[in-house]
């Protein structure tokens, strides 16, 4: 069984410093957090969730809300909205990604409940893209063309 080298771990009071500084104080769950879990809990968050990466930190929350929201956690749905906000999410944005949650798990329950074929998922789901692309207007490659909306 492996130990943990307690001076690897770093200064656990130093790090609820920063959290403190960073966000007016360090909630009360952090410090239920063990001492070997804290440094790498707080990297991540500091670092890549509240940090500026490649996503824009309103999208990653916007993630987080609809994540949040499959699984039905409230502490993190009301975190993330917050946090949505905060970087200037707007209610129409948050409604949206909790209805892309919403969405994409009503057909993952249906996809998984039917045990879809995912070799005929995945080979339908590449021929949907590829014809879409084809069919996109050049000046918007965002969307797809109103002619190249696939109907039923």
């Amino acid at each position: 069984m492996a130990t943990v080298d307690k001076a690897k771990l770093g200064n656990t009071s130093a790090i609820r410093d920063e959290i403190k500084q960073m966000l007016g104080q360090v909630p009360g769950w952090v410090n239920e957090m063990p001492e070997a879990a804290l440094p790498g809990f707080w990297a991540l968050m500091r670092d890549f969730q509240l940090g500026e990466t490649r996503i824009p930190n309103k999208y990653k929350e916007l993630i987080g809300l609809a994540v949040s929201g499959a699984t039905r956690c409230r502490y993190c749905t009301l975190f993330h909205t917050e946090a949505a906000k905060l970087f200037g999410a707007t209610d129409q944005e948050i409604a949206e990604a909790s209805m892309m949650a919403a969405h994409t798990m009503g057909a993952s329950t249906f996809v998984n409940a039917m045990q879809i074929d995912h070799d005929t998922f995945k080979r339908e789901t590449l021929e949907i893209v590829a014809y879409v692309r084809a069919n996109m207007r050049p000046q918007d490659s965002s969307r797809p063309s109103p002619s190249s909306q696939v109907h039923a």
